[in-house]
């Protein structure tokens, strides 16, 4: 639960705000409207917009699933890690050498920033509900985007902690907080989720957002959001429910694909999809959250925080430091003649600093400054992730040419053969002997840096499969996180100790911590 009434509890709505104007970018200008209570803010369809803009505000942070998150996710998994093991008492690495405790700030500060996100959702649901709109549609939109933004981070948490406390209003009182604190069960919270969206991809949202409007929900990233629900269920909960809900994401995920505005993926170059000229423009993103070039305040630091020392292709900031850490087993999964290898990483031979480092995300221009004030737009969903979520899905329900079909979209796209010419190559065959693994595999390179990996090797593996994966693995490879530390505990984050001292029996803790 979040620690005491720090935020659930929150008397002041000191959520910075804005008026959304015809300008993409304007609604993350945020401000705070002079700390106005919850309980009296609600009074016309401005305040309504000005508490939904909050909650797009709220997952900038990367205590929540801003693009500074990679921290709960890249460095979790096989792709990134550091070389420092020792800054910040080394609460950091420990995410990345499973070593984590439950006193660790960080882990606790991500519970927190996301919850936070959750109790701005639950307080515009709520107050929207005091409100007289002379347009009914626009109330339902508002409503939508409140429940996307919410399932949306319900998703996160589940699958990092498992059992959460599930909140779905405002707790104003120490009894209600009180009566909250506790660990609700997984599968409920699925379906808390899967309600939240099935009102998404009923509303009467846009299809899907036009360039004014990017940074905000559509159905399509509803539908896209709902299928990989669905297909995350499928493989991690009640095997006696797979089929139903494999089925189930085949219908949301195919929802979504249908209402593409592009014909084959091949015809989105792979560098036009993290191109800031074209964020609002590339037909591939779904669903980002938006930065503004030059903005001290509401740029991307993403570029200059990976450049490493003595390069300019990231950004024109001037950097001492290396940037996250990319693992030489990812650098060696990529295929030879992967034109996402040369785009997403590159080597730095520094006298100093020799390893490579993230170039996917960058922002060299002169309109950044030398202050590497980014403009690039952090992508949470896009349609390269949805056609390889379909060949996944395709696969557990038996067909194979259509799984391939859509694997060989991507693969086409970034100038590989076709699987069934790949798999007659020798090496090809002995790194991915399966279908499973190939398309995996292709997730891997494909959204590097994304914030997928560590979701989809849980999806793919059971606790003992994903235990011997890791195992697997050349330590050599690795860095120096330990590959020897991981364990079934792993699965999951541990409850933050602060949560669970709360209520012992109620917040109990995961196992192994």
């Amino acid at each position: 639960m979040i620690n005491i009434k720090t935020t659930f509890c929150s008397t002041a709505f000191a959520i910075a705000l804005t008026v959304l104007a015809s300008c993409s970018t304007d609604f993350i200008d945020l401000q705070d409207p002079n700390a106005v209570a919850a309980s009296t803010f609600y009074r016309n369809e401005n305040d309504v917009l000005l508490g939904v803009n909050g909650i797009y505000q709220s997952l900038r942070s990367g205590n929540s699933v801003g693009e500074s998150s990679a921290l709960f996710n890249e460095e979790r998994s096989d792709n990134a890690g550091r070389n420092d093991n020792q800054s910040n008492a080394g609460e950091p690495f420990q995410f990345n050498d499973f070593s984590l405790l439950p006193s660790n700030t960080y882990l606790k500060n991500h519970w927190l920033g996301l919850y936070q996100t959750i109790a701005r959702a639950n307080q515009v649901l709520e107050g929207i509900e005091k409100v007289n709109f002379s347009d009914p549609k626009l109330k339902e939109q508002y409503q939508a985007e409140a429940k996307f933004l919410r399932a949306l981070i319900y998703f996160e948490l589940v699958r990092k902690w498992g059992d959460v406390p599930l909140v779905t209003k405002p707790l104003n009182t120490t009894d209600e907080v009180n009566a909250s604190t506790f660990r609700e069960k997984k599968e409920v919270v699925y379906q808390q989720i899967v309600t939240d969206l099935k009102d998404i991809v009923a509303s009467s949202l846009p299809n899907l957002q036009n360039a004014a409007n990017k940074g905000r929900v559509s159905k399509a990233a509803g539908s896209a959001l709902l299928g990989k629900v669905y297909l995350t269920m499928a493989a991690t909960l009640d095997a006696a429910n797979r089929n139903t809900n494999l089925n189930e994401a085949k219908t949301y995920l195919l929802a979504a694909y249908t209402m593409r505005a592009f014909g084959q993926l091949k015809e989105i170059p792979y560098a036009d999809v993290f191109d800031v000229n074209k964020k609002t423009t590339n037909p591939e993103l779904i669903f980002q959250i938006v930065n503004k070039q030059g903005d001290i305040n509401y740029s991307s630091s993403i570029a200059r925080n990976n450049q490493a020392k003595g390069e300019t292709i990231n950004s024109l900031f001037t950097s001492n430091g290396a940037g996250t850490n990319v693992k030489p087993d990812l650098v060696k999964a990529y295929e030879t003649g992967d034109v996402r290898k040369d785009f997403s990483i590159k080597y730095a031979n520094d006298p100093i600093v020799k390893d490579y480092f993230i170039t996917k995300f960058r922002d060299n221009s002169a309109t950044a400054t030398t202050n590497g004030y980014g403009g690039n737009d952090w992508i949470l969903l896009r349609y390269a992730d949805v056609i390889l979520m379909l060949a996944e899905v395709n696969l557990y329900l038996g067909d194979n040419a259509a799984a391939i079909g859509y694997l060989d979209q991507v693969r086409e796209r970034a100038g590989l053969p076709r699987y069934e010419i790949a798999k007659n190559n020798s090496d090809y065959a002995a790194r991915f002997p399966t279908l499973k693994l190939a398309i995996l595999h292709e997730r891997r390179v494909e959204l590097a840096f994304e914030n997928q990996r560590w979701y989809d090797l849980l999806r793919f593996f059971s606790d003992a499969e994903l235990v011997s994966y890791f195992k697997a693995k050349s330590q050599s490879d690795y860095g120096l996180a330990k590959l020897s530390n991981f364990g079934p505990k792993d699965r999951y984050y541990p409850i933050p100790f602060d949560e669970y001292k709360l209520n012992p029996e109620a917040m109990y803790q995961n196992t192994g911590y």
